[in-house]
């Protein structure tokens, strides 16, 4: 029997990961550390040290101390996520908030290329990550987020789960959050086992959403959103972009790519389309018959009605039944899809294909299934004439991304 590893080790970092970990290598082996820079030394805690390491083809590990530091390395903007609290009472959901911003963006983008370099085939170059600012934050990208979750455990406590766990963490900060909804979550005090939800919409009201894991929930309120003028009425426990400011600057990079790309005679689809933010976005380019597809019921409801104005027909659907059946519609113009963190996949790529649209725009939430489905649109035939990138998710390692396909 092999014997156990030690639980602690210098390393080295030399690059980023997907997924907001960071890379180094012990004795050939690969290491995924947490809460590093590329660049730094570091001491670091391996997870489930043991007999058994030598059997796993790579490791994780939690930086304790800095032994070497990087001159990107700042204090983390969430003190209960700082390297110097212990591991597991690190709180989740800002994996890259001890690093300068524009150093993140810098590495955001680092990922996107070589996550092209590996799915989406040769000659595409991953765009700069645009800033976006936040009305109600200094500039440190802190005071964006408009929805935070709490978690409830069994023994009562509430707030954020662990980074990397389902440990429920005290806090006495949310910095991401805007600070009316930081307001409401330090004044959740008691709740049953389960999870609460503390939405701001854009008109500035919050509601404190309860959601016990037993028992019956309550029906959550409507809300109102508001894009380049237009309301969008949805349930405040349904799907909206977390940042104050992504829907419009995602309504607004589709208008950009889609300019002058837009047939009035022909149809054109919005996929994935929730409550119809990118439908209300192709009427505005001179759409007149659009169909969004969305598979909850609920959004598709609110849709008809956000969008009764413009004639556009809401479908509930999954997408890729939607596309096997033909679409309906004999001349497809644009497809706007939006898919969810996984990605569209082969199957809707080859049924958007098969309608032969004159042009195809791509909001993706996930740089590797991005780059996956580029790979399967471009052997296709289909190119990505243009990529964008946007700091969406300040202080982790999400963004978004978008790109135009034409054939």
């Amino acid at each position: 029997m092999a014997a156990p590893v030690s639980d602690l080790l210098d390393l080295d970092i030399t690059g980023i990961a997907h997924g907001g970990t960071f890379i180094a290598r012990h004795e050939g082996r690969v290491v995924f550390v947490s809460d590093a820079i590329p660049g730094e030394r570091v001491r670091a805690q391996l997870r489930d040290a043991g007999a058994d390491a030598d059997t796993r083809r790579f490791w994780r590990a939690d930086t304790v101390e800095v032994v070497d530091a990087s001159a990107h390395r700042r204090a983390h903007v969430w003190a209960e996520a700082d390297v110097s609290r212990a591991p597991a009472d690190r709180a989740g959901g800002a994996d890259l908030g001890h690093i300068a911003i524009d150093h993140q963006r810098g590495l955001k983008r680092q990922v996107l290329q070589e996550a092209l370099d590996r799915f989406a085939g040769p000659g595409l170059t991953a765009p700069a990550v645009e800033a976006i600012g936040s009305s109600d934050g200094p500039g440190d990208g802190t005071r964006w987020r408009t929805r935070i979750s709490l978690h409830v455990d069994d023994d009562g406590v509430i707030g954020p789960f662990a980074a990397r766990s389902h440990r429920v963490i005290p806090v006495r900060s949310h910095p991401l959050a805007r600070s009316a909804v930081e307001e409401a979550a330090l004044t959740v005090t008691k709740a049953k086992p389960g999870r609460v939800d503390i939405v701001e919409s854009s008109g500035g009201e919050v509601h404190v959403l309860q959601r016990p894991t037993a028992g019956r929930r309550p029906q959550a309120p409507l809300i109102t959103e508001q894009v380049a003028g237009r309301r969008f009425h949805l349930d405040a426990d349904g799907f909206w972009q977390v940042h104050a400011q992504a829907g419009t600057v995602l309504d607004g990079v589709v208008r950009e790519l889609l300019s002058g790309r837009v047939d009035a005679a022909a149809t054109h689809l919005d996929l994935y389309g929730g409550v119809g933010l990118f439908a209300a976005s192709l009427a505005e380019l001179g759409a007149v018959d659009i169909i969004t597809v969305e598979s909850s019921r609920r959004a598709t409801d609110h849709a008809r009605r956000n969008l009764a104005d413009v004639g556009a027909r809401a479908v509930t659907a999954r997408v890729d039944r939607f596309l096997a059946a033909g679409a309906g519609a004999e001349r497809v113009g644009t497809v706007v899809l939006d898919p969810p963190r996984s990605g569209a996949g082969r199957a809707v790529v080859e049924g958007v294909h098969a309608l032969r649209p004159e042009a195809i725009v791509y909001v993706a939430c996930d740089p590797v299934a991005l780059a996956r489905d580029l790979g399967t649109f471009r052997g296709l035939g289909w190119q990505a004439d243009e990529l964008r990138a946007f700091d969406l998710f300040p202080n982790s390692h999400h963004f978004e991304a978008v790109a135009l396909l034409t054939r």
